[in-house]
């Protein structure tokens, strides 16, 4: 939930999920997921692709990175410049970002509801591609999900005063 400056802050709490590794480790990636994407939508452009800071990073780079990100990790997409991933096209709106990123994550948790041995290599399309552990992959993906998630929050305060997750 977002409240806006002045209001007092709201948060969606740490998620609840089951005792065992996998379902803490889904329960905690879902629940940065849900966060980013929530940060992104409803935003107004052009502020949603205006650069924060200095470096150029902006709300909508920063889940276009993600989506391919999820893409190169779950779903064994080849990303040749990481560097690229972080500049949306001026043709994507804020809403197919986040409908993208959504289906990107429903896809990748497809992969990784087929997936019981977290010491297992994720699976990849292409076979001979050396692959992580799931138990890697997944903590991969809550640091890197979870720290564009802080970026997103800061870039999305600047914006309208919206804090929260």
């Amino acid at each position: 939930m977002s409240t806006t400056r002045g209001d007092r802050r709201g948060d969606s709490p740490p998620p609840r999920t089951g005792n065992s590794e996998a379902e803490v480790l889904r329960g905690f990636l879902d629940y940065l997921r849900t966060s980013i994407a929530a940060k992104v939508e409803n935003t107004p452009e052009p502020q949603a692709r205006t650069a924060g800071v200095p470096s150029g990073t902006n709300l909508l780079g920063l889940l276009h990175h993600l989506t391919f990100v999820e893409r190169a990790m779950f779903l064994g997409d080849r990303v040749t410049d990481w560097q690229a991933t972080f500049q949306a096209a001026p043709a994507d709106s804020g809403a197919d970002l986040v409908a993208r990123y959504r289906r990107t994550v429903e896809r990748a948790n497809r992969v990784l509801d087929g997936c019981t041995d977290l010491g297992a290599p994720v699976p990849r399309p292409r076979p001979g591609r050396p692959a992580p552990s799931l138990r890697w992959a997944l903590v991969h993906m809550i640091e890197e999900t979870g720290r564009h998630a802080g970026h997103a929050d800061i870039l999305r305060e600047q914006i309208d005063g919206a804090v929260g997750r």
